[in-house]
Parts: C-alpha cells; sequence; structure tokens
C-alpha cells in the first residue's frame, strides 16, 4: 500500500527520476550544450546511447551510457547542478565559438570554470559586434530563451554613419523583406551623436543572423558600430568592463527565467545591486504612431552617445 502522506497515490520521485527523457533534454539539462546544438550533434552521428548512434528522439534513463565523439558522458541532475548565468561585455574582434581554425580568439577563453558541465552561449553575437551576451550552464533555460516563440526583447545600441533620412526610419519600423523573410525593428529612438554619425538605440523580438545590420543596409545605411547592450530584463550597465563578466543577480535571475516560463527559484532574492538601472520602457512603432493620429515620429533623446565606449 502506498503512503498516503508521502506519496499521496502518485509516483514516487526515484520512478520520475527513471523515466526516460529525450536524449537532447537530458543533455541540455546536464549543461552540455544547447537543444538545437546537441540535435546537430546527433545529425552528425557524434552521440552514442549504449554503443549503438543515438537518433533524435531517443529517450535515455540514467542506466544508459551515453557517449558524444567517444567520451564517456557524466550526467548530473539539473537540480545537483548549480544554475549560473553570467553577462560578458563582448570586445568587437571575438568569436562566439568554442574553436576557431584561424585561430581568432573566442569568447569562452575569458569566461570562469564550470565544476561541471559547459558555458552555453544564449545567441550570439558577430565577430565585430560588441557588448551583452548572456552564457549559462543550463540548457533548457538557454533552449527557452532562443525559441522564436519566446520573443525577448534585445536592445542595441547602433552607430550609422551620414544622415538617416525619416523615410528610412518608417521603413525599418514598418518592415524590410530580407532574404529570409521580412523584419523590423520595435522601434527606433535617436541618441545623439556628432560630425558624421549619428547614434540609435533599437529594439528587436528576434534574433537572426546579422539581422540589426542587414535590415540598416537594407534602408541604405552603413553601420559602423554596433552593440547590444540589454537582453530581455538584463542590462549590461557601465560596471562591466569591456572583456569581463559578472553572475546575474538573484531578481534578474529570478525575472530571465519568466521570461523563459520557468518557475522561478524559491531561494531568497538578493537586491539588485546600486547601479543596475531598469531600462526604459518601450512601446511599438506602429501603435505609438496611431496613438499620434500619424503624425511625423518624435526624435526622442535616449542615452547620450558618449556612454557607449567601450
Amino acid at each position: 500500500m502506498r503512503d498516503p502522506v508521502t506519496n499521496r497515490g502518485g509516483p514516487q520521485r526515484s520512478e520520475i527520476a527513471r523515466a526516460p527523457v529525450r536524449i537532447q533534454k537530458a543533455l541540455a539539462d546536464a549543461g552540455l550544450g544547447s537543444r538545437r546544438e546537441i540535435e546537430g550533434w546527433i545529425r552528425d552521428g557524434r552521440v552514442r546511447i549504449n554503443g549503438k548512434l543515438a537518433k533524435l528522439g531517443d529517450r535515455i534513463t540514467p542506466a544508459d551510457h551515453v557517449r558524444i565523439d567517444g567520451k564517456e558522458v557524466k550526467r548530473r541532475s539539473a537540480r545537483a547542478t548549480e544554475r549560473r548565468v553570467i553577462a560578458y561585455n563582448k570586445p568587437a574582434g571575438e568569436l562566439v565559438t568554442r574553436q576557431d581554425p584561424e585561430g581568432r580568439p573566442t569568447v569562452f577563453a575569458r569566461l570562469p570554470r564550470l565544476e561541471s558541465g559547459r558555458w552555453i552561449a544564449i545567441g550570439r553575437l558577430d565577430i565585430n559586434t560588441s557588448g551583452l551576451l548572456l552564457l549559462t550552464n543550463d540548457g533548457e533555460l538557454a533552449n527557452r530563451l532562443m525559441h522564436p516563440s519566446r520573443e525577448v526583447e534585445r536592445e542595441y545600441a547602433v552607430r550609422i554613419l551620414g544622415e538617416v533620412s525619416e523615410e528610412a526610419l518608417i521603413r525599418l519600423t514598418h518592415g524590410i523583406e530580407l532574404e529570409d523573410g521580412p523584419a523590423r525593428f520595435e522601434e527606433i529612438v535617436e541618441s545623439g551623436g556628432e560630425s558624421a554619425n549619428r547614434w540609435f538605440h533599437v529594439l528587436l523580438r528576434e534574433g537572426r543572423n546579422r539581422e540589426v545590420r542587414r535590415l540598416w543596409e537594407a534602408a541604405g545605411c552603413r553601420v559602423s558600430r554596433l552593440k547590444r547592450v540589454r537582453f530581455g530584463n538584463v542590462i549590461l550597465g557601465p560596471r562591466v568592463f569591456v572583456g569581463h563578466w559578472r553572475d546575474l543577480a538573484a531578481d534578474e535571475l529570478a525575472d530571465l527565467m519568466a521570461l523563459a516560463g520557468m518557475e522561478r527559484p524559491r531561494s531568497p532574492l538578493r537586491k539588485r545591486g546600486e547601479g543596475r538601472a531598469r531600462s526604459k520602457p518601450w512601446k511599438n512603432a506602429g501603435t505609438r504612431n496611431a496613438e499620434k493620429g500619424g503624425k511625423k515620429r518624435s526624435r526622442e533623446k535616449s542615452r547620450p552617445s558618449d556612454s557607449l565606449g567601450d
């Protein structure tokens, strides 16, 4: 007879722990990579389960032996691994990859060592883009935040060489057809500038390859500098120097997990440190234009461009 107090008629915790789980989820929970990355390993024939080539959709239990590139995988449960997310201030010139055939520097060379698992980049920045890059040892969190259905906000500071016409700004917020489909900025805010350069802050809700640059180029504008300053609720802030990182505060991590649709941590939350100001609310450009009756968009002054230095 089942114990009505400890079990209440449901499955025992040990039974839940032994339940088969899709291999890409199990390896992502162990911090070995994002689900998308692990699915690529499986397609490439790099993963074996009990000596047999793994297939997408295969399920495993803790009793199964998994090898990646011939090396035995030591798995820990997601509960046993401390979840970490760090904010890294990526300099231009670094690649978001583990190894580069040309020997160029990568972001992973600067990161702290993990006791188990490995760092997973939540999205990517191209080699010429600097700024905020989030990394975690939680593959499930990374997968959820990168999934297009989440529409997580990404804010960038962009320096444009030359003048930008009102017509170009309207096109950028209403939509431009790119080679991989239509795209647009949710919001564009002019942030000052001097000489031939103008600074803007732009907002996206997706993370396609080089999307910010491609949008500006499609509008006939030249990007001379690009820096990500916010991802979801996390702001880079002035205290993280280029090439340095910081752990997210407890409340930042809780809010980020909520954005991913995951349960907030039950541990007590620390107060946010001084200097981590929340980002101003953004409004959809189309909604704002409708509220103004279709009048010419105002050029709101945002953060000064001299605060955007590397």
